[in-house]
C-alpha cells in the first residue's frame, strides 16, 4: 500500500466539515452574546418597572401615616396647599375621568369609522397615502395641543356657550379626543384587516352589502382588538398631560358640568412639581400618592384590556 492510499487526499466535502467545525464556536459565541444582551434588556425593563412602583410605594406610605386613606379615597374636597387642609382625591378623579371620557367620545366614532373606511372600503393605493397622514396626528407633541386647545378651540366654544370660561374641561377633551383619534384607528384597522378573507366572501356570497359586512361581519370577529385599541385610547387619555395642564384650568372640581375649571390627576402633579413645595412634607407626599393611584388605574385598564383580548379573539 502507498503513501498516497494511506494519506487520501482531502476532498471538497473534507474542508466543507473542517470549516463548519472552525464556523460553529463562532456562531456559538455570537448566539450567546445576543441572547444576553437581550437579556439584560429585558432585565432593565423589568427592573425600571419594579423601581417606580417600590419607590411610589414606600413614598405613598408617608402620606398615608399622616392622612386616613377612608378620607383620600371617599373625600369631596382638596385643599392640601390651603388652609383647612382637605385630602379627598375624588374632585381630581372626576376632572380625570370627565376629560378622558370626553375625549373617548370623540375620538371612538371617528377612529371606528375611519378604520372602516381603510380596511374595508380604501384602496391600496389611497389607503397608504391615507394611513400615515392620519397618524401624523399622533406625533405631534401634546403641548401644541394644549395651547390649540387654549387659543383656538375655547373661543370657538365661547362663541357657542357664552358662559364658559377660559380654562374648561371641554375644550381639553375634544383636543384630547382628537389626539388619540390615530391610536384607535390605526389599531382597530389592523384588526379589521386580520380577519380572513373567507369571511367576506362568504357574506357578499349571501347577499350582504359592503356596509352590512364591515359592521356585521368583520367588527364582530375583530372586536377583540377594537376594544383592546379603545382601552388603551382611554389609558392614553387618563394619563396626559400637557393639555389638560394648559387648557382645563387647575380647579379641583368634583362636577360632570365641561364648562368648568377642573383639575385632573396629572394636571396636579405638575403643578406641585413646578412649584416651592418642601421636600419630605405631606403636601410633597400628595405627589406620589396620586400618581400611585393614576398608576393603579391605569394598570386596571390594561389588565382588562389583555383579559378581554384572551376571552374574545377569534382564531383562524
Amino acid at each position: 500500500m502507498t503513501s498516497r492510499q494511506l494519506n487520501p487526499p482531502e476532498t471538497p466535502v473534507g474542508k466543507s466539515f473542517s470549516s463548519l467545525r472552525q464556523v460553529r464556536p463562532r456562531s456559538h459565541l455570537r448566539e450567546t452574546i445576543i441572547h444576553k444582551l437581550l437579556f439584560v434588556c429585558a432585565l432593565v425593563s423589568i427592573m425600571t418597572t419594579i423601581g417606580i412602583v417600590v419607590m411610589l410605594v414606600t413614598q405613598t406610605a408617608g402620606f398615608f401615616s399622616k392622612v386616613s386613606p377612608l378620607e383620600f379615597f371617599t373625600g369631596t374636597k382638596w385643599t392640601p396647599l390651603f388652609q383647612p387642609q382637605h385630602f379627598g382625591v375624588l374632585p381630581l378623579v372626576g376632572g380625570t375621568l370627565l376629560t378622558a371620557g370626553i375625549a373617548i367620545m370623540v375620538a371612538l366614532p371617528i377612529g371606528l369609522a375611519s378604520a372602516i373606511y381603510l380596511s374595508e372600503y380604501a384602496k391600496d393605493r389611497v389607503r397608504r397615502v391615507v394611513k400615515p397622514l392620519l397618524e401624523i396626528l399622533a406625533g405631534i407633541p401634546t403641548v401644541v395641543y394644549g395651547y390649540f386647545a387654549l387659543t383656538f378651540v375655547t373661543p370657538l366654544l365661547r362663541n357657542v356657550f357664552p358662559n364658559m370660561i377660559v380654562f374648561n374641561a371641554l375644550s381639553a377633551g375634544l383636543v384630547m379626543g382628537v389626539m388619540i383619534i390615530p391610536m384607535i384607528s390605526s389599531l382597530s384597522e389592523d384588526a379589521m384587516v386580520a380577519v380572513p378573507r373567507s369571511l367576506r366572501d362568504a357574506a357578499y356570497g349571501l347577499g350582504a352589502t359592503r356596509f352590512e359586512v364591515a359592521t356585521r361581519v368583520v367588527m364582530p370577529a375583530a372586536v377583540s382588538g377594537i376594544v383592546a385599541a379603545c382601552i388603551l385610547a382611554l389609558s392614553r387619555a387618563v394619563g396626559e398631560t400637557m393639555i389638560v395642564a394648559i387648557a382645563a384650568g387647575s380647579t379641583p372640581k368634583l362636577t360632570l358640568n365641561p364648562l368648568e375649571s377642573i383639575q385632573t390627576m396629572t394636571a396636579y402633579i405638575v403643578q406641585i412639581s413646578l412649584g416651592e413645595t418642601p421636600h419630605g412634607t405631606l403636601e410633597y407626599y400628595t405627589i406620589f400618592a396620586v400618581a400611585l393611584l393614576l398608576f393603579v388605574m391605569t394598570l386596571l385598564m390594561n389588565l382588562f384590556s389583555q383579559w378581554f383580548v384572551r376571552r374574545y379573539r377569534e382564531k383562524y
